[in-house]
This record gives C-alpha cells, sequence and structure tokens, in this order.
C-alpha cells in the first residue's frame, strides 16, 4: 500500500510517495520517491499578492506530474496541502480549482495552526526524551511554525509571518518578529531547559553542513559559526564552492537568521534536526486517518 504527499510551499513544490508497512499491529512507513521543485509562489505571493499566470502554470505542470507519478506508483490515498503562498495569494482558490480541473488533484490551503500540527505529527516516531521540553521549529519560505511541548503535551503553538522568501522580498515585518519574540518569551520562561527541534528544508541542509553524526543535537554556537562562514560567500560561490543548490544558496541565510533569533531568544543552547518535514507530517496524518478508524 503506498500513500502520498503533497506540500505547495513559498519555495518548492515536494512530493513523497510513502510505502505503509503493517507489523503486528504496528503502522510505519518508509519513503520511496521523494521529488522536490523550486517554483518559488512566494516571490508573487510575498510582493504582489498574487500568482502570476506564470507561476499558474509551472504549478500546474508539477501537479500533472505528480498525478502520473501518483497513478504510477498505484497511490491509494494521497493529501495535498498548500501553505504561506496561497494563503495570501488573492487567487488562491481559482489556482486550486484549476489544480483540480488540470491535475485531478484536491489541494488544500491549510492555515498556520493546521500547519503547525502536521509538521509535528512527522516526530511521532522520533525517539525523544518525552519528560524534557521542546521547542519545534519549522522555518518555511513564507511562515514559520514554533510548537512548544513539555512532557509530550503541547503547551503552546503559532504561526508567524516570517519565512525565508519574505525576508528576500524584504517583506518581513518588524512587528511580526517582536511578536514571535514575545510569545517565545512569554512561553518558554518557567521552563528551567528548553532543547530546540528544528525542521524544514534549510535545517536539514545546515545540519548536513555542520557534519554531525545522525541522531546528535546541533549546538547554537556552531549555528552561529556555520552562518557566518555561509555569509562570508557570496551568492554566487554559495553555488560554486560550496555547492549549495541555486535555489537553496539564497534562502538559507534567512534561515539562519530565523533559528539563531529564535534559540537565542529561548535560550536554547542545542537543537535536533530529524531530517523530516511537512510531507512526512502528511504521510503520518493520513495514517492515523486510515488506521485509527480500524481500531
Amino acid at each position: 500500500m503506498r500513500y502520498a504527499a503533497i506540500d505547495v510551499g513559498s519555495n518548492a513544490v515536494r512530493l513523497l510517495i510513502a510505502e505503509i508497512i503493517e507489523n503486528n499491529g504496528s503502522i510505519s512507513f518508509k519513503k520511496n520517491t521523494l521529488i522536490r521543485v523550486p517554483v518559488r509562489l512566494g516571490d508573487d505571493a510575498f510582493l504582489n499578492q498574487e500568482l502570476s499566470e506564470k507561476k499558474i502554470t509551472d504549478l500546474v505542470k508539477s501537479m500533472q506530474a505528480f498525478r502520473n507519478l501518483m497513478d504510477v506508483y498505484r497511490v491509494t490515498d494521497y493529501m495535498a496541502c498548500a501553505t504561506s503562498a496561497l494563503r495570501e495569494a488573492q487567487n488562491g482558490s481559482e489556482v486550486v480549482a484549476k489544480i483540480k480541473e488540470d491535475a485531478n488533484i484536491d489541494l488544500q490551503i491549510i492555515h498556520g495552526e493546521t500547519e503547525a500540527k502536521i509538521i509535528y505529527a512527522s516526530h511521532a516516531e522520533v525517539t525523544i526524551d518525552k519528560a524534557k521540553n521542546y521547542l519545534y521549529i519549522d522555518v518555511g519560505g513564507g511562515s514559520t511554525e514554533l510548537s512548544l511541548f513539555s512532557n509530550g503535551e503541547l503547551i503552546a503553538s503559532q504561526s508567524f509571518n516570517l519565512g525565508t522568501i519574505r525576508i528576500l522580498d524584504n517583506q518581513d515585518k518588524e512587528e511580526t518578529w517582536n511578536e514571535m519574540k514575545e510569545f517565545i518569551r512569554e512561553h518558554t520562561r518557567h521552563y528551567k531547559n528548553v532543547y530546540g527541534i528544528g525542521t524544514g528544508g534549510n535545517i536539514n541542509k545546515l545540519y548536513r553542513l555542520s557534519q554531525e553524526k545522525d541522531g546528535v543535537p546541533m549546538s547554537y554556537v556552531k549555528l552561529r559559526a556555520l552562518y557566518n562562514y555561509l555569509n562570508s560567500f557570496s551568492l554566487k560561490d554559495r553555488i560554486n564552492v560550496l555547492g549549495l543548490n541555486q535555489d537553496r544558496a539564497d534562502v538559507i541565510i534567512p534561515a539562519c537568521e530565523i533559528y539563531l533569533t529564535v534559540l537565542k531568544c529561548a535560550n536554547i543552547k542545542t537543537i535536533y534536526v530529524p531530517t523530516v518535514g511537512m510531507v512526512d507530517g502528511i504521510i503520518q496524518t493520513l495514517i492515523e486517518k486510515n488506521f485509527s478508524t480500524h481500531s
């Protein structure tokens, strides 16, 4: 049995096709195919509040390709979610209708809070010490989702309109930064030690660049050093010398800025990076939807 997850983000659109494994009543999944297309919807959405014909065409073509792959892989269930860029594009609902018509995919535009829920659903399998306090930090192209957990319980969760594409396009607002810092201070001050958990393409890339061993958290100090190192290269050299993808080389800097701000504000010394993201959370959400009804 195979499920598919589609994440229409502000920087890239992704398709994950996963094998669903049933073993003695426990259900897990194994990633089969992951495709990422850097469509950059955020550039239009945050600057012009609507998607241009070109972006819509690129998105529809990507969705048609995803539909074909899902058919070939004989996917039995899927879920497609759009986040920040389509939330803000005034023609978002028209785009959703066009995708339904041309690609036969039901795309849902989800709220930031729903996005946060899906993202942390992806960590159901992560072996973390439930007795500790964690701040989940997911940085996307258009928004940052923060969720605080203590003893395995969700304490507070909020989505902020701060993202890498938004910062690159100078569409981030001072008051949003302040609002985020206020949220962090308000909710973390009661806890002595808080650990970070970072998700999203940028922190995964930063973690690989840090050359930490799998499962070992990255320190704030190391992240800060990485930021300074990456920032010392021009955009061109980040691509040619460091070998970063073109659509990663620019967003990785503002992503670092958001992570460093959050960690510093919450007084977090180390951040865990389970290499998962929105698509993993969607697959997990589908498993919960389909298998909890059986039990």
